[in-house]
């Protein structure tokens, strides 16, 4: 049963976007590839546009890029490959993305004269890369790690909405959406080392 928001909308747009992962795989198009060019889609919606304060083109381009984090899984299976550096590869992209998100909307609240959103920006900036660190290192150790109450999906929903309710005039929209994802961050990154501290704890007790 899916655990969060993430898994479920995974699920659908996975199913939407296996016909065009098998005619990119019938192209030659290789999984990544797609990735690599999702990523600099991201990095062109955020350096071009979101740290000049574009945030509706910023955010649609950002958007359609991010899609490929599914986009290049289609294509590895309508192709029959799958590849441990495939994986890494698509992991490094996505701590890229995050990146460049967050780092681009913390540059452009910091040179308008929004200090405090900046400081949420760059909390979430950091927190996003811990909360995806820790499970990495806990499944390296051999431990489960799939829990937290804002996963990737859920922070890039959440920032997009509170940039959408921002442009369309709601005062303090995405100052309150970073503050609260900053929270949200924050307490995964709890749970994370509360489950794996409890896992090693039952692995003793055994």
């Amino acid at each position: 049963m899916p655990k969060n928001l993430s898994s479920v909308a995974r699920k659908g747009l996975t199913r939407v976007l296996e016909p065009a992962g098998i005619a990119l795989a019938r192209l030659g198009v290789s999984p990544n590839a797609v990735t690599v060019v999702g990523t600099v889609g991201v990095l062109i919606g955020c350096l071009g546009f979101v740290v000049r304060g574009e945030l509706l083109l910023g955010a649609v381009i950002v958007t359609l890029s991010m899609l490929t984090d599914m986009l290049d899984g289609a294509v590895a299976r309508a192709r029959g490959e799958t590849s441990r550096f495939g994986a890494f590869l698509d992991s490094t992209m996505d701590r890229v993305a995050d990146g460049a998100v967050f780092g681009s909307l913390a540059y452009w609240l910091a040179t308008t004269g929004r200090p405090a959103a900046a400081a949420a920006a760059l909390l979430c900036l950091v927190g996003g890369q811990v909360v995806s660190y820790a499970k990495a290192r806990a499944e390296g150790l051999g431990f489960d790690c799939d829990v937290g109450i804002a996963e990737r999906g859920e922070r890039l929903v959440l920032i997009g909405v509170g940039a959408a309710v921002s442009l369309a005039g709601v005062p303090y929209a995405l100052e309150i959406a970073l503050w609260l994802l900053a929270a949200l961050t924050v307490t995964t990154v709890g749970q994370r080392v509360a489950h794996v501290r409890r896992r090693a704890r039952e692995q003793v007790g055994t």
